[in-house]
């Protein structure tokens, strides 16, 4: 349920070998920043706006489009064809798949997005993994620590309770994962392949693929008095 091949497809991702051996999913968050120090063959092989930061290690694929003001902090990989959009702020540890969207004030850091995920429109994804083609939708947030006396991150299952033994752990959503605008997603949340979640839901725990988690509000039109 909680193996990396239960959530990705990673027979075309160039850096699967971040999973390999894993029981649990989220035990690659730890791995990240060590295994872009040990893959990563510094270069940028764009051109670039003259008003772009690069800090550090930075690795960035043929194709990729790199708007002006984006920030961009080392060691990070990205792949070929990805947009890193205006605005976004990517502060290290980040491995982006080929074909993948950082958007306009889009916060990234300790995070791995597979093929064509994308996270375009003012979202925060901090000590999360996003699957291929998972798509953000705007505003949306991966919240990656508790405010609780309580740090260390638990994932519940139906009647399991998983500790993960993570203090940052945002959020690992499965390959096509889509989620609507100003979702937050709870510290220790996975989403199975597939689903989708709707905008302004607050969702924590395990949501099994194929799934909708609906939000329902109920809206009460009135008259408007005439105060004249």
């Amino acid at each position: 349920m909680f193996a990396p091949k239960d959530l990705f497809e990673l027979a075309d991702f160039e850096h699967r070998a971040l999973f390999d051996g894993l029981e649990y999913v989220w035990e690659a968050l730890p791995r990240i920043e060590g295994y872009i120090r040990s893959a990563i063959r510094p270069g940028i092989h764009v051109e670039l706006p003259n008003n772009v930061t690069i800090i550090g290690d930075v690795f960035i694929g043929e194709g990729t489009v790199v708007e002006p003001g984006a920030f961009i902090k080392g060691p990070t990989i990205i792949g070929k064809n990805c947009e890193i959009r205006q605005n976004a702020y990517i502060r290290g540890s980040v491995l982006i798949g080929d074909k993948s969207i950082v958007g306009h004030s889009t916060e990234i850091k300790n995070a791995a997005l597979l093929i064509e995920a994308h996270a375009p429109h003012f979202n925060y994804v901090g000590d999360s993994i996003l699957g291929s083609k998972a798509n953000l939708g705007a505003g949306t947030k991966l919240s990656n620590f508790k405010i609780t006396v309580d740090k260390t991150i638990k994932l519940t299952a139906g009647d399991k309770v998983f500790d993960t033994g993570l203090i940052k752990f945002g959020a690992i959503l499965g390959d096509g994962v889509q989620t609507g605008c100003n979702a937050v997603l709870n510290p220790g949340t996975i989403i199975g392949r597939r689903s989708q979640i709707y905008a302004c839901s607050l969702v924590r725990g395990y949501i099994g693929p194929d799934t909708i988690v609906k939000l329902r509000q109920k809206l009460e039109p009135a008259q408007l008095l005439d105060n004249g």
